[in-house]
């Protein structure tokens, strides 16, 4: 892979776009737009574009053998190649109907089930299936009744829910990881992005393996990522860049659908190798990014075992 290093970018916003996945789209038909949630797509358009959580999860098949390569350029001129290796940390999958795709047995049994890399996923009573959202409680955190995404018809139903908790050394890059996972939950691979509430969401852990050329000890070259990723189709036509502190859904150099992190937390962050010394913008969008994340699991009433940690646990 090339890597044009002439550009004006700092080494986060290469960071940031290097980890960035670009997903093949598909168009709807239009026989099935209509039948499209109206709270969650509003907007009356031509084209619906969409994308499979498949294409999703094949994205990070690159990345997740061998890492994602960032060019970093250091203060004396030189460059190397810093590679990451994306891990999954959470994903929370809300969908429309419990029985779309034909995946109620699976949404329920996501209640009793336990995953063999995780005691992570939710527990809930027969009342709070049926109520959806309402009451809904997870071994790692519960809804706060007076939330802002309270209404069901706006969230939808939870079909899947997964929190990290593993260290660093005992997990699996992030497209194993889902191919184990999609062997019990179908719709990890078949759902698309229009079939997914606003509040669907991931967050990729990225920790780093090596970098090239080898030999130099840069402390800052250890430092961990936690990207935030929305995954509805929802967010596709909005402009982000201030809402969410990041590019829009939509990336303008890139074909198909281009999901930039929302949000973003960072651990062994040391030195000024990620935050440029030109101008106050790194540090400004460190920030705003890590507002944005820690707003976004207060809203969903979530406790982020990762977030908690990368942060060191200082969430009011």
């Amino acid at each position: 892979m090339i890597f044009d290093i002439s550009s004006m970018k700092s080494n986060l916003e290469c960071f940031l776009d290097c980890t960035t996945p670009a997903v093949p789209s598909q168009f709807l038909p239009k026989s099935e737009t209509r039948n499209l949630n109206r709270l969650w797509h509003p907007w009356e358009r031509e084209k619906v574009e969409y994308f499979t959580l498949a294409d999703l999860w094949n994205c990070y098949d690159e990345w997740s053998a061998y890492g994602a390569g960032v060019p970093i350029n250091l203060d004396n001129g030189e460059t190397l190649i810093q590679y990451y290796v994306p891990y999954l940390s959470a994903l929370q999958i809300f969908t429309s109907s419990p029985s779309l795709n034909g995946l109620r047995d699976e949404m329920e049994s996501v209640c009793e089930a336990r995953d063999s890399f995780s005691d992570s996923f939710s527990e809930e009573s027969e009342s709070e299936k049926q109520s959806g959202w309402d009451g809904w409680s997870s071994e790692d955190g519960g809804l706060e009744q007076e939330s802002l995404w309270h209404l069901n018809d706006r969230l939808g139903y939870l079909y899947f829910q997964y929190f990290e908790r593993s260290t660093p050394y005992g997990r699996v890059p992030l497209k194993d990881k889902i191919s184990g996972l999609a062997q019990r939950y179908s719709g990890l691979m078949s759902l698309r992005s229009v079939d997914l509430s606003p509040a669907s969401w991931m967050a990729v852990a990225w920790y780093p393996i090596y970098h090239i050329p080898m030999g130099r000890t840069i402390k800052d070259l250890h430092t961990c990522f936690l990207t935030y990723h929305t995954l509805s189709s929802s967010f596709q036509d909005m402009d982000l860049e201030d809402d969410m502190g990041g590019a829009g859904r939509k990336g303008k150099e890139v074909e198909g659908i281009s999901l930039p992190a929302f949000g973003l937390a960072t651990y062994k962050m040391q030195g000024n190798v990620w935050v440029s010394s030109r101008s106050g913008r790194d540090q400004e969008r460190l920030v705003s990014l890590l507002s944005v994340a820690d707003s976004w699991l207060k809203q969903l009433g979530v406790q982020h075992h990762d977030f908690n940690y990368f942060t060191g646990n200082r969430r009011g």
